[in-house]
């Protein structure tokens, strides 16, 4: 049965994926992509799982939480610009991404968790980037471009843990309510 414990585990995680990911956006693969291309879509995941499990207004208490986390965090381990740039963007593209997986949650399993992601990293990445980046002569343009095609593809790549997660834990709730 999921509880608080489930809850704390999420935020955690939330705040950790944001750190993590402000560190790694600073260090870019090529003139295309930075490595938070490749950890930042797991707080969408995050994000998602909550929202399946508890619905929005937990997601949003998870999304409230890991940003405040995530920022002290990110304050301390990354660039002032970086740090507020992700602030803003993580904020308006995560509650975004609570909005949409609920408009959507009736259909197919995988339609909510991939449309509101390609969504509202879109919108991550435009704010994001903008701000962090604009006027610093770095290639923050063909970076946003890389690093949302990498988001992409992690969308899709990432409805594999979705599934599995949502079912095995859907099954040990089936189990602890057949027990009761």
């Amino acid at each position: 049965m999921l509880n608080l414990k489930g809850l704390i585990t999420l935020v955690m995680a939330m705040a950790l994926v944001v750190a993590i990911s402000n560190v790694a956006v600073s260090y870019p693969i090529n003139d295309w992509l930075t490595w938070g291309a490749f950890t930042y879509p797991i707080a969408f995941l995050v994000t998602d799982i909550t929202n399946r499990l508890f619905g929005t207004s937990r997601a949003r208490t998870v999304v409230y939480a890991g940003f405040f986390i995530g920022v002290i965090l990110s304050l301390w381990m990354a660039d002032i610009r970086i740090a507020i740039a992700s602030g803003a963007a993580f904020l308006i593209a995560q509650l975004l991404d609570i909005l949409i997986f609920d408009k959507l949650r009736q259909k197919t399993w995988w339609k909510a968790p991939l449309i509101s992601t390609i969504i509202s990293s879109a919108t991550d990445t435009i704010l994001f980037f903008s701000i962090a980046f604009m006027a610093t002569g770095l290639p923050w343009v063909t970076w946003a471009i890389g690093d949302y095609g990498a988001k992409l593809a992690m969308a899709a790549i990432l409805l594999v843990p979705f599934r599995l997660f949502i079912s095995v834990v859907s099954a040990d709730s089936k189990k602890s309510f057949d027990r009761a």
